[in-house]
């Protein structure tokens, strides 16, 4: 069996310029599409609370 596959956002469409995803060993990878030898690793309960604060507008910022 080869490496998982990386997955990009649906919001993408069809540009190249997007956070690509996949899960390895038990991790989260995150990858910009056009940088895909930096990759960012990350828990999968961590990753879901960030997904979960980031949905909920926790992070927003307004000036």
């Amino acid at each position: 069996m080869g490496s998982p596959i990386w997955q990009k956002s649906s919001y993408s469409g069809s540009s190249n310029a997007c956070v690509e995803v996949r899960v390895v060993d038990g991790l989260v990878e995150l990858r910009e599409s056009d940088e895909g030898g930096i990759v960012l690793g990350a828990a999968v309960g961590a990753f879901a609370d960030l997904l979960r604060t980031i949905k909920a507008g926790e992070l927003d910022h307004h000036a």
